[in-house]
């Protein structure tokens, strides 16, 4: 029976709408590098660079990173963004791009912001996530599930990387990558030939899936690869309570007779 672990591989799970340019990873190929970043309200608004990736351990090994200074007598809000209508493409958010994960390497506590805007130049502002780890690469997920159904599309992508409204003392310089990446917490060796339904999926509370063979175990992760419950199933069918999970993403991991099949859910009010 195939086993769930956490690793830093990621686990591959569709992650774009419509248009949407990702992983923003600043590798030669990819995204990101190429674009244009405009920094703002950084003072002398110093240029984002793309530069060899400073520590190449952990969860992130790649090549190339963004480095951004924020200024000491810059803005707290000080970051920088995309074009309208280039780079990020245009995208919908929807069940399966809600959570929008971003790397960062920091050497103090403060939070790393993110907006995304539309061509009119209208946003609900931007969503904040404190790093928790100093000195390693570390991946922030940004809830946007209340951003679903929002229209028209989002074209511009905005990032504060050091939103830091206690004052700097100091200049502070933060590294981040891997933009639009999937979680990179979990390996899975899944099947696709008797794929199980999950719904309603968002859900508030409860979430039923049916599948095609017996499930014999039924177990579910949080984003960051916490088992938070385990269910024992015996059927093809299962009915699960999860009113009492905090709004996020879920890996649903089911164990069949010689094969662990997984699924995504997200909960949201």
């Amino acid at each position: 029976m195939h086993t769930i672990t956490k690793t830093i591989l990621a686990f591959a799970l569709p992650v774009f709408a419509m248009a949407q340019n990702g992983p923003i990873d600043f590798e030669t190929g990819g995204h990101g590098a190429s674009w244009t970043w405009t920094v703002f309200e950084n003072d002398t608004n110093p240029a984002l660079q793309i530069i060899p990736n400073p520590d190449q351990s952990g969860i992130n090994t790649s090549a190339t990173v963004a480095k951004f200074t924020a200024l000491q007598a810059g803005q707290p809000w000080a970051g920088c963004e995309t074009l309208h209508g280039a780079g990020t493409g245009s995208f919908l958010i929807d069940a399966n791009n809600a959570m929008i994960t971003i790397m960062v390497w920091k050497s103090e506590i403060s939070d790393v912001g993110i907006k995304l805007v539309r061509p009119d130049s209208w946003s609900t502002g931007e969503i904040k996530v404190a790093n928790t780890k100093v000195n390693e690469w570390e991946q922030l997920t940004f809830d946007f599930t209340s951003h679903i159904g929002f229209t028209p599309a989002y074209d511009q992508l905005v990032i504060f990387p050091d939103f830091d409204l206690t004052g700097r003392t100091s200049d502070q310089v933060a590294y981040f990558d891997n933009i639009f990446a999937s979680p990179a917490f979990v390996s899975v060796e899944e099947s696709q030939l008797n794929p199980a339904n999950i719904y309603p999926n968002p859900g508030t509370s409860n979430f039923r899936i049916e599948s095609q063979t017996v499930i014999h175990e039924l177990r579910i992760y949080n984003i960051t690869g916490d088992l938070v419950s385990t269910e024992s199933v015996k059927d093809l069918n299962a009915e699960i309570d999860a009113s009492n999970l905090s709004n996020g993403v879920y890996i649903i991991q089911l164990e069949k007779d010689s094969e662990t099949e997984v699924l995504r859910w997200i909960k949201q009010n």
